[in-house]
């Protein structure tokens, strides 16, 4: 088996929803169970990708249907699982409204050390996870500081301290989200490091609740140019600048009449960076991303 990672960049607003909520959002979005912090299910990258394969990768129709599953059971000869399994995409950065700065580029101890565990043996040695307390971790070259150590997300003020490891994950994630091969990528990465903030768990979290963007939607009618009766909803909704990451590992394939080792398939989804709209929403402009792929990282037999 072969695996790969993954990273998503949201370019705008991302909503991958639930459905109808039954909380003061009316469409609220995915969220882990346990942890509640929002995540992209698998299942979702996974339709995405299977239309840019055929549209376009050019990737021919036999293929698809191994690498991502028969596409219906008219073929009951035929009926096989892909060889491609997409893990849910769980939140590395949210985005929160800085005082100074813009925008912090927001994680915590608890994110961190689940990344460090999850690429272990698949990505070079990740950095020491710092222990935070009550204040935020930043590097030295943090542009996100109010006055002395202080630092302002949204209604917060929050104390701070520099740390060799909070310059070094910055330069870490900087580095994978924006590759060599991206356009200004060096610009693009002194950007994300001087806003980079670690902060503590229970804070992180509470911004996580608290910070993602809420939009009222409304439905005119045609003829009279007003609002329909019943017709105004809210949606819940990722921030543009959020990144997560998840697993992507390819098998060979199960597919009855296309035989291909899991090297065959894993070279048919191509390295690098693709620009993928997905979630609901598409047409008032959610869910534009760049989906950033690793090579193949770990190889089976």
């Amino acid at each position: 088996m072969n695996t790969r990672i993954f990273h998503l960049h949201a370019l705008s607003a991302l909503h991958v929803g639930t459905g109808q909520g039954i909380g003061a959002v009316d469409l609220p979005i995915a969220r882990s169970r346990a942890t509640n912090l929002p995540l992209v299910p698998g299942s979702a990258l996974k339709g995405v990708l299977r239309d840019e394969a055929k549209e376009k990768w050019h990737v021919s129709e036999d293929d698809i249907q191994a690498l991502f599953g028969a596409d219906s059971q008219a073929d009951k000869e035929n009926i096989h699982a892909g060889a491609a399994a997409f893990g849910d995409a769980h939140l590395l950065l949210l985005p929160i409204r800085s005082f100074a700065g813009t925008v912090a580029f927001a994680t915590c101890p608890f994110i961190l050390q689940r990344y460090a565990r999850d690429v272990r043996g698949i990505l070079p040695e990740s950095p020491k996870v710092p222990a935070l307390k009550d204040s935020a971790s930043v590097p030295d070259n943090t542009v996100l500081r109010v006055s002395g150590s202080q630092i302002a997300l949204e209604d917060l003020d929050i104390g701070s301290e520099t740390s060799t490891e909070a310059k070094q994950w910055a330069e870490h994630i900087s580095a994978t989200v924006y590759p060599e091969n991206t356009a200004n990528s060096e610009a693009w990465r002194e950007q994300l490091c001087q806003r980079f903030i670690i902060l503590p768990d229970s804070t992180f979290s509470f911004l996580a609740d608290t910070a993602t963007e809420i939009r009222m939607r409304i439905r005119i009618d045609r003829e009279t140019r007003i609002v329909k009766e019943g017709a105004l909803w809210s949606e819940e909704n990722l921030p543009a600048e959020s990144v997560l990451y998840g697993i992507l590992a390819i098998d060979k394939s199960r597919h009855s009449r296309n035989a291909k080792s899991a090297d065959e398939l894993s070279a048919l989804i191509p390295a690098g960076e693709t620009q993928i709209q997905i979630g609901g929403k598409h047409t008032v402009g959610r869910g534009l991303c760049r989906l950033v792929l690793s090579d193949d990282l770990t190889k089976g037999e």
